[in-house]
């Protein structure tokens, strides 16, 4: 099994990759000056760190999750603690910056747990935000005034501060994907929701539930090359309901035609949708429908 590298420090993380010891142990900012020729060697790595690094790439690529990153676009790239990252020769072109930030560095302040919130640190690489000029100034903006905190001030004010601009980043990341989500509905033949429904019934005529059991997020979300993440963010924008949401929905639109249309038991009903149990189908079938499968069939006949 080969090697992963876990980085406990941004300072260990500095020391392998050949850059100067940070300034501040659990913050580090970079740009392209210092990132020409960034490569953290072979072997993959894991770190108790956030990343949001503004690149272009100009050759080697970064591996993250499962999928490589080789987009010559300016694009911003959200990590996450003890997400498996590889970063082999890459060269950058242009203009681009990386903060590296310890989780140990929010603790106390309400990022700690806002954090957690923003989907896109669950994104794989490929499902990188892509950024407007505009909005490209919006994040050099923001990145200088925490270079500037960083470099020239070093008091009780200093982490308020720069953890003030890097939630902007956050928030502004938030929106700026909102307006990737809408123009790649509107770029792409068919909505997400069309493709994600032909993947469902997919599932079900390839009789998949029958072996492998209920459709899983994560099972729909690869047919269609997305994080399971990427892809419930993308619906929700769409159509304001999650992947699970849509999920449910399918299952008990099938429930219903059984019920009315068969004469199966409520057990077999759920047997045969792939629900391990009866007991979940009636609690599903009621928190959608706001009926029990029985109280449906009987309202029905």
């Amino acid at each position: 099994m080969e090697k992963i590298n876990h980085y406990k420090s941004i300072t260990e993380l500095h020391e392998k990759s050949g850059f100067e010891t940070p300034k501040h142990p659990l913050l580090s900012l970079m740009t392209c000056k210092e990132l020409m020729t960034y490569s953290v060697g072979e072997d993959r790595f894991t770190g108790d760190f956030y990343m949001v690094a503004l690149k272009k790439i100009k050759s080697g690529y970064v591996l993250y999750g499962k999928t490589k990153y080789d987009h010559s676009n300016g694009s911003t790239v959200f990590m996450k603690p003890r997400q498996i990252i590889e970063v082999s020769n890459v060269q950058f072109a242009e203009k681009g910056f990386v903060i590296f930030f310890h989780e140990d560095y929010l603790a106390g302040h309400m990022l700690h747990d806002q954090i957690k919130n923003y989907g896109y640190f669950e994104y794989e690489i490929n499902e990188a935000l892509h950024l407007s000029p505009a909005e490209e100034v919006i994040m050099w903006e923001l990145y200088e005034k925490i270079r500037k905190e960083y470099d020239e001030n070093s008091d009780e004010f200093s982490r308020e501060i720069i953890l003030s601009h890097i939630d902007s980043i956050l928030k502004y990341s938030d929106r700026f994907y909102k307006r990737q989500f809408v123009d790649r509905s509107s770029n792409v033949s068919g909505t997400t929701l069309k493709r994600f429904q032909i993947v469902l019934q997919n599932y079900f005529d390839k009789k998949l539930h029958l072996k492998e059991g209920l459709p899983t997020v994560s099972y729909l979300a690869g047919e269609l090359f997305l994080s399971s993440r990427y892809l419930s963010d993308l619906l929700k924008q769409e159509t304001g309901k999650t992947a699970l949401e849509h999920v449910h929905i399918y299952l008990i639109k099938e429930a219903k035609n059984l019920l009315l249309g068969s004469n199966s038991s409520i057990s077999g009903i759920a047997y045969d949708l792939g629900f391990e149990s009866p007991s979940y189908f009636t609690r599903l079938f009621k928190k959608v429908a706001g009926l029990t499968p029985a109280q449906f069939k009987e309202a029905k006949n």
